[in-house]
């Protein structure tokens, strides 16, 4: 082999690991003066920024924070969550977000199975921190936003105190080996204990770089979190949005005159988020909307987008991409690539097309609806239904300390996603439910999606959940669960009726259920609790 001399090995001068590490350090170079985060008063361009991470790694450095260690984070979206997920990769530590709405015994599970050397900790939720570490050996360290409710300290000291210890000329060290760890992550926990989730630098920043390509994203962004940024590391835009020196700005929770006030005061361009976070801003009260003139991309997961939510949005001049994903997969890692005759659609269908779930990512391998029992791809005939598959570098190393777990997932040199889901004829995927929220109705396979998309369809459907219900003589059967919009009128024996014209018979819900549906604190549906309420109905006789 010609190509395989000693004159072209790897060197230092034609390999470098990639990593976000080298994100932070060019933007610092190259776009010091640009704004970097807007936090209520707070501003900061990005050389102050990196001048905060390289104190904030120093610090971490002298008190005995090195490669492979865990720094675990409890904090809403804030500058300080920001820093970290820049900051801790530079000692080659791994950051571990945690959801802020996670149990005090679901964290402290966490901090054992994750080992974590340090924990910050934003003084609202400084409580829960504490019943979490008990009297484990961890250093707290207390963070204090000026934005917030406030909150007890329990900590050695304060973030700001552990930031004068740093050094502002801490050098930017690379990983060893791209493949190294760089962040971990745990699955919802809704049933049993959560799966530690691994990341690596490589993968981190192959996602970073995705999610510019995918999103066609310019230079020097205006972002606004509103996704947080516990979940799958923001989806990995912290780095995304750092790599094309935009600007972040906070939102400690989503609200919509805070929304709006955001879009009209620092002129954001990005947002991502379920499509609760699209409810609040279609759905806000005359008093808490602002006029904008800037055009805004909304990129939305979970649920597909109702019709009439997507001409909502795009008549206020806010455009939505539909994309696809789990924490396995660093976030989104499928995307409803929109084509340019969609355009000349009426909304009816191109909403029908964007709610498809798509194809891979532009950096990612490959992912193919297969059949769960060969390994084989499905026919793209939209029908025929199987698991959808990923690969390439937008796939987690595995699951921490659980290695059964991590096999059955990389089953065949694919990880499963236990999602199920039919592939049409132009190569797009579309999901039909996830494995375990199958209906089977008297021996027939009903699509809980399906059935909820029925729903959505009636103009007073806000929002819509349907799982099984036990029942004597089919075995189970469906139940909805709905949220109206505003102060719309609408009863259960309407919407069974208004269904029929898009379900079968063994389709239709055979029970609705109104009120405020119980989602996690990104939006999503909790379907185990309302498993747990329709089970419960049928045995106290509802």
């Amino acid at each position: 082999m010609i190509y395989e001399g000693p004159e072209l090995a790897k060197n230092a001068a034609n390999h470098a690991a990639l990593s976000p590490v080298s994100i932070l350090k060019r933007v610092e170079r190259v776009h010091p003066e640009m704004p970097a985060q807007i936090h209520g008063s707070i501003r900061r361009n990005w050389g102050e920024v990196a001048e905060r991470c390289k104190r904030l790694a120093s610090a971490l450095s002298k008190r005995g924070v090195g490669k492979g260690d865990t720094v675990a984070l409890i904090a809403p979206n804030i500058p300080e969550a920001l820093e970290c997920a820049l900051a801790v990769p530079i000692l080659g530590a791994v950051i571990n977000a945690n959801n802020t709405r996670l149990d005090a015994n679901t964290i402290s599970y966490i901090l054992d199975h994750g080992e974590a050397k340090v924990l910050l900790v934003d003084t609202e939720f400084s409580m829960l921190a504490k019943d979490a570490v008990g009297d484990r050996d961890i250093l707290v360290i207390d963070i204090e936003d000026p934005e917030g409710p406030g909150g007890q300290r329990i900590g050695s000291l304060t973030y700001d105190e552990l930031l004068a210890e740093g050094d502002p000329n801490f050098p930017y060290t690379p990983p060893d080996d791209e493949w190294d760890a760089l962040a971990l992550n745990y699955t919802s926990g809704t049933t049993g204990r959560p799966k530690g989730v691994v990341y690596s630098h490589r993968g981190a920043w192959t996602n970073a770089v995705n999610n510019v390509v995918t999103w066609e994203m310019p230079h020097h962004p205006v972002y606004l979190w509103t996704l947080p940024l516990f979940h799958c590391n923001g989806w990995c835009f912290p780095w995304t949005i750092t790599m094309l020196a935009g600007c972040h700005v906070f939102l400690r929770a989503p609200r919509a005159g805070p929304i709006f006030d955001a879009f009209a005061d620092h002129g954001v361009t990005h947002l991502c988020g379920a499509p609760i976070i699209m409810s609040l801003i279609s759905g806000a009260a005359p008093e808490e909307r602002r006029e904008f003139s800037q055009k805004i991309r909304f990129m939305t997961a979970a649920a597909p987008p109702p019709a009439s939510v997507i001409q909502g949005m795009e008549a206020m001049g806010i455009d939505i991409i539909h994309v696809y994903g789990l924490t396995e997969v660093y976030g989104p890692a499928v995307v409803c690539a929109e084509k340019p005759d969609w355009a000349n659609l009426p909304i009816e269908e191109r909403a029908r097309m964007k709610a498809r779930q798509g194809v891979a990512y532009e950096l990612e391998e490959d992912v193919l609806v297969l059949n769960p029992d060969t390994s084989e791809p499905v026919p793209l005939d939209g029908q025929t239904q199987g698991e959808i598959a990923f690969r390439g570098n937008i796939v987690m190393k595995g699951y921490l300390k659980q290695t059964e777990a991590t096999e059955k997932a990389f089953k065949d040199g694919w990880f499963w996603s236990g999602d199920l889901a039919v592939q049409h004829p132009d190569g797009y995927i579309e999901i039909r439910d996830r494995a375990k929220d199958i209906i089977i109705s008297g021996g027939e396979n009903i699509s809980s999606i399906e059935v909820e998309n029925a729903l959505y369809a009636h103009p007073a459907v806000s929002m819509a959940a349907v799982v099984a219900m036990p029942d004597e003589k089919w075995g189970e059967v469906p139940c909805a669960f709905v949220e109206t919009e505003g102060n719309a009128d609408v009863t259960e024996a309407e919407l069974i009726e208004y269904s029929r014209q898009h379900l079968a018979g063994f389709q239709r819900p055979k029970k609705v259920v109104f009120g405020e549906l119980p989602k996690t604190s990104t939006g999503k549906v909790r379907k185990n609790i309302l498993r747990d309420q329709a089970k419960a109905m049928v045995a106290g006789g509802d």
